[in-house]
């Protein structure tokens, strides 16, 4: 349930084309399916503007094909981060109606919702091609949750060329998601070209000081740019839910 399927319930309601009772009995089976194992959160987009996402690295194929019935069933889009490539077919031999973008490690189901009037670009920025995972999957998110989405790999503060012969691209979108590993200075840096909101997203990337990803997090959390926020290491998932919010604005 969220709030165009809930205004047109009411509307059907008050145009005589669904009987109180049935709506009643729609709004019973909320706020969330039981699947077992898991208890689905079937209000969260009603609730937040964004509906529960499955996080499937710890959960078996039998528990995700549950999770994401329970959502299918209640109208919603499915998706499930961190999966591995084997559960995924597993899981898509179950439910073959769903795709699975590998880079991102995403499984998807339903379409993305239309794209919403008036919102401007989320721009996903990427220091390296080893940190591409985090940075699709934010990049891949963003776009299901109803976003228009560019990505921009590859620029790193190592040959800041790359990155300022974008500097068009980069001041034209409304928020940016910059995804970043080793030494975490590529959010710093991005922010201080543009006038809009820089999520940072540290990863783990780097050798042995780089802490799998700690020293990048915390150059981020230091960055001297007053319009950056920063997110936990590889969470391009909640980088790309707090972008949406941010460009619904």
């Amino acid at each position: 349930m969220d709030r165009d399927r809930l205004h047109a319930l009411l509307d059907a309601v008050r145009d005589g084309r669904v009987a109180p009772e049935a709506a009643l009995e729609q709004l019973a089976r909320a706020p969330y399916a039981d699947t077992g194992d898991s208890r689905i959160d079937v209000h969260r987009a009603l609730r937040q503007g964004l509906p529960e996402v499955i996080y499937g690295a710890a959960k078996t194929p039998r528990q995700i094909v549950a999770a994401v019935r329970a959502l299918l069933a209640h109208g919603q889009q499915a998706l499930v981060t961190r999966v591995a490539s084997e559960a995924a077919e597993q899981v898509l031999a179950e439910l073959p109606g769903g795709e699975y973008v590998s880079e991102a490690r995403l499984l998807c189901f339903g379409p993305p919702p239309p794209l919403s009037g008036g919102l401007g670009t989320v721009l996903v920025v990427c220091a390296g091609t080893a940190d591409l995972p985090v940075a699709r999957e934010a990049h891949e998110v963003a776009r299901r949750f109803g976003n228009k989405v560019e990505l921009l790999a590859d620029v790193g503060v190592a040959g800041l060329h790359r990155l300022l012969d974008k500097l068009e691209l980069l001041r034209s979108a409304r928020v940016l998601i910059v995804v970043a590993g080793m030494e975490g200075a590529l959010p710093s840096v991005v922010a201080g070209l543009v006038a809009a909101p820089v999520i940072a997203v540290p990863t783990s990337i780097g050798y042995g000081a780089a802490f799998g990803g700690v020293t990048a997090l915390l150059a981020m959390l230091n960055s001297c740019a007053p319009n950056v926020g920063v997110v936990n290491i590889d969470n391009g998932f909640g980088a790309a839910a707090l972008a949406t919010l941010i460009n619904r604005a």
